[in-house]
């Protein structure tokens, strides 16, 4: 796997998108609700080919969380709607800022991952993580942005996706723990890790983060869930502490329950 240390972490920004919507927000946050949401292109199962954004806003909305982490976000895709910019829609519709980071091309558009912020955005960055060519795989990708939710304590809010294939889910952990243990910041992960809470993976990231549960409820399939696989995490050492996690049981909007977890700020 050492053929990807060349590959750590390339830094593109052509093919992100950001937007700054309220700037308003009081600097005086003493905890944070973050919630992390695989959204399935914003086409509910039940629903054939529809696409409603709508929906997996009601479900932001309805948990008026502080961030969020939101995985297979459709840009401008055939199958979503050319003009269709999913993570500015919801940013629009929960009044949010967003920076969307993409991984593929798909159907004449991009396709990613996305973080939703309350607060303002400082900086954003797009992380490409390594496919070993050798097995193959789906390009993925990190959207991280910084935010200072505090006056004069900024941190780090990031959502990923990680692969299907555990050999490349096990080298995008060490180099997503690796960009990040090199941060002084505290940093917030979430996202759809494909991996449960037994997996190598998981475990490798126990050793530099803390989820937010140890004993997770399940999160995917929505009807009768069986295994998580969704996660918030926060870089140990830090100045946040978890203090409370839920999987919500919406069953409409997606394929993914979302997780919401409250962390208290020291």
């Amino acid at each position: 796997m050492k053929f990807v240390n060349s590959l750590l972490f390339l830094l593109i920004s052509l093919v992100s998108y950001a937007y700054e919507g309220p700037s308003d927000v009081a600097k005086k946050a003493k905890s944070l609700k973050v919630m992390t949401y695989n959204i399935h292109h914003c086409n509910p199962p039940s629903a054939g080919s529809k696409i409603d954004v709508a929906a997996i806003a009601r479900v932001i909305t309805a948990e008026k969380p502080d961030f969020v982490a939101l995985q297979e976000v459709d840009v401008n895709t055939e199958r979503s709607g050319k003009g269709l910019n999913q993570a500015k829609e919801l940013a629009r519709l929960t009044g949010m800022n967003f920076f969307f980071s993409k991984a593929i091309d798909h159907q004449g558009g991009d396709y990613g991952v996305a973080v939703l912020s309350r607060f303002p955005i400082l900086d954003s960055t797009r992380f490409i993580l390594p496919i070993d060519p050798a097995i193959g795989g789906e390009t993925r990708t990190i959207a991280t942005i910084t935010v200072e939710p505090t006056k004069g304590k900024r941190m780090i809010f990031a959502s990923t996706h990680l692969d299907l294939k555990e050999p490349n889910r096990l080298t995008q952990a060490e180099l997503i723990i690796r960009h990040f243990g090199a941060t002084d910041l505290p940093v917030i992960l979430g996202g759809d890790f494909n991996a449960q809470a037994d997996s190598k993976v998981i475990q490798l990231f126990d050793q530099t983060f803390v989820r937010s549960c140890q004993s997770c409820a399940p999160t995917i399939p929505v009807k009768n869930p069986n295994r998580a696989i969704d996660f918030v995490m926060v870089k140990q050492g830090g100045s946040l502490k978890s203090t409370s996690t839920r999987v919500v049981d919406e069953q409409y909007a997606s394929d993914h329950l979302p997780v919401v977890v409250e962390l208290k700020l020291n």
